[in-house]
């Protein structure tokens, strides 16, 4: 094998300071040391890659053609001797991230873009699960963080971080029959709520959701928000989802907000970046819930 990671950066060395002494200095050398190096490679190659008939030597073709591809192999060079030792501080192999499928459409990848920027060897796993899902993962150690709304009451646990909000809206179907009876009683309240079938989005696990968005006595689980909004829009009951997932279908005439006469039709609840207590965070996803707290404080 006619390169290495040393001849590499020699190589691209003199291309960036243009003689093979000030290649020399620049990476703590002697000038013969390097000149020989680059005839011993040309030597492996079979290829001449410097004219050296001027004062100063001169690429050739074959070196530029071959500039492109060292350069990028000197960056994963780099980024490799980056990577092994953030491990040594402390960087995950894997760092995962799973999120409550409302909140999918939140702003969590500006962040994580600038942890990619930083690590750009760690391996980075997004999952999507029911809030009661996705808690439940970070018990197990599946995942490491987990991005959700306030929980009703705290699991000590748990450690958590706020990094937005989110509001809640109550939706159904334009032709709905409870758009209907709001025309006739001036508004709905908590009686026809009660009484009228409720889409929610909930856990795997027999249903589990959040007690403070579930007025039906009748409730239809699903853990998906598309599938809910089709539900919704299908005329099969109503829903309280977030602003951000329905804003369009609220412009499209798709859905409809409820007008509530005895509720405001307007729950804010916060998100949350959540870890276990039980498990030490490592650095990227100490770096992640960094760059989510300063996103919301900027």
């Amino acid at each position: 094998m006619a390169f290495t990671s040393d001849n590499v950066l020699l190589f691209l060395a003199v291309l960036d300071h243009g003689s093979f002494s000030a290649a020399a200095r620049a990476l703590g050398r002697v000038p013969s040391a390097v000149s020989m190096a680059v005839a011993h490679l040309e030597a492996e190659l079979g290829l001449p890659l410097f004219e050296r008939a001027g004062r100063e030597p001169r690429p050739l073709p074959a070196a530029r053609a071959l500039e492109p591809q060292a350069r990028q192999l000197a960056l994963q060079l780099r980024e490799l001797d980056a990577h092994a030792l953030a491990l040594t501080q402390g960087l995950e192999e894997r760092l995962t991230l799973v999120i409550a499928p409302e909140l999918l459409s939140a702003r969590w990848t500006v962040p994580l873009a600038a942890l990619a920027a930083e690590h750009p060897l760690l391996d980075v796993e997004v999952l999507a699960a029911p809030q009661a899902d996705a808690l439940a993962m970070l018990h197990t150690g599946r995942a490491q963080l987990a991005l959700v709304f306030e929980r009703p009451r705290l699991d000590g646990r748990e450690a958590f971080q706020q990094v937005g909000e989110e509001t809640l809206v109550a939706v159904v179907a334009p032709g709905h029959a409870l758009l209907r009876q709001a025309g006739q009683a001036g508004g709905l309240g908590e009686a026809h709520l009660v009484r009228t079938r409720q889409v929610v989005i909930a856990g795997r696990d027999a249903g589990v959701a959040d007690a403070r968005v579930v007025f039906g006595r009748h409730v239809w689980h699903t853990d998906s928000p598309e599938a809910a909004c089709s539900l919704l829009e299908a005329g099969l009951g109503w829903g309280w989802l977030p602003r951000s997932l329905v804003q369009w279908r609220l412009d499209a005439g798709r859905l409809a907000e409820l007008p509530l006469r005895s509720l405001d039709n307007h729950m804010l609840l916060c998100v949350d970046v959540v870890w276990s207590r039980e498990r030490p965070l490592g650095l990227g996803a100490r770096r992640l819930v960094e760059g989510m707290a300063a996103m919301r404080a900027g």
